[in-house]
């Protein structure tokens, strides 16, 4: 089968550096009593894939690997054990490696049926980004009909997810992104503010940026020396009583600013640092506002409350089939145009998901 195989650890944007590979006569992998064998329509590329093929990641699966974590496609067979499944249904699955390929061979627990009425080519786009969004909405912060939601990187898969996500569970959702053309997408999305971080004032320079310095680097093409504008007057312009609760899919300054900006009680969710700098919490204003600061990684269930994430993504699928969820794809790529399917990522050109097609030919 044909796969995009990392052979080596380095940037997936720089040919000099770069491990990955297509290969055309990759080994399918081998089908288990519990699992079963998809044939690959879509799998989406996230920012924990370019972490990985960069040695950067928590999980660090040995080399030679073929990347990805979450797919759509077809039933092709069922292992032994599987009572679940069948050939020939539609699915959406969750894996720890191996998505970049034409077949995939996936525990049936982390399989899920999709509707008649679904798009198999867009589905790789709801398990991981509208799966970290609904688990962090719904069953870390118990967002509540009424309250007002901030989402940091709202145009990204995740913030798409959120802004989704939110207005069915009947909040208020103040969404930020970057540029006129992402906030015209968010606000055609449903979201109640949108805020165009571009736009915002300057923020005066940090008396020492010795801690951002240490940690990892921005996306490619951005730099270090470059401020981020101050989003606090605009976000408490936007809710003059403090936000309830923050989802964060960015990082660095924007995160100081919503810490400024909630009320006494809130809740602030890190998601992901898009922007290349985590950020140090600084404790006493989480002490003095009665915070709750919740670190949420939507793979680590998988191991740790299985349960929990089948029942949130069945819940998922049903919005999807009522039409109460869209999966916005931004771009979609060959295996062969995979490098330009991390750059789209990496520098947050997206708006929604970025999807591989083991099956498309290049255009290249």
């Amino acid at each position: 089968m044909r796969a995009l195989v990392c052979e080596q650890l380095g940037n997936p944007l720089d040919p000099k550096t770069s491990g990955l590979k297509v290969s055309p006569d990759t080994e399918a992998p081998k089908l288990t009593p519990k699992a079963v064998r998809i044939k690959v329509s879509a799998a989406s590329l996230n920012f924990a894939d370019a972490l990985q093929v960069q040695g950067l990641y928590q999980e660090k699966p040995k080399l030679p690997f073929i990347p990805g974590s979450e797919v759509s496609g077809v039933v092709l067979e069922v292992g032994s054990s599987v009572k679940s499944l069948k050939s020939g249904t539609k699915v959406c699955a969750v894996t720890s490696g191996g998505a970049l390929a034409e077949e995939v061979v996936v525990a049936a627990a982390a399989v899920f049926p999709l509707p008649d009425s679904a798009d198999v080519g867009s589905a790789a786009g709801l398990p991981v980004a509208f799966g970290t969004a609904h688990l962090a909405l719904k069953h870390r912060a118990c967002l509540q009909s009424g309250q007002t939601l901030l989402v940091l990187g709202a145009a990204g898969g995740v913030g798409v997810a959120a802004v989704q996500i939110a207005r069915v569970m009947g909040a208020r959702v103040i969404a930020v992104a970057r540029g006129a053309e992402k906030a015209s997408f968010l606000r055609c999305l449903g979201a109640d503010i949108v805020l165009d971080s571009s736009a915002q004032q300057e923020q005066p320079p940090a008396a020492s940026t010795s801690s951002r310095d240490a940690q990892p680097g921005p996306p490619p093409g951005k730099s270090k020396a470059n401020r981020e504008p101050s989003l606090v007057p605009a976000i408490r312009k936007a809710a003059p009583k403090g936000v309830d609760v923050v989802l964060d899919c960015v990082g660095g300054s924007q995160f100081k600013d919503a810490m400024k900006c909630v009320k006494w009680g809130a809740h602030i969710m890190p998601i992901g640092f898009a922007s290349g700098s985590i950020p140090i919490i600084p404790a006493n204003i989480a002490l003095v506002k009665n915070l709750t600061i919740h670190g949420v990684y939507w793979g680590s269930h998988l191991q740790h409350n299985p349960q929990l994430l089948r029942d949130s993504l069945q819940e998922l699928v049903q919005w999807l089939a009522d039409g109460r969820l869209q999966i916005h794809v931004s771009h979609r790529y060959s295996l062969e145009q995979a490098t330009e399917g991390f750059r789209a990522l990496l520098t947050r050109k997206a708006m929604g998901k970025v999807l591989i097609e083991p099956a498309a030919q290049s255009k290249l």
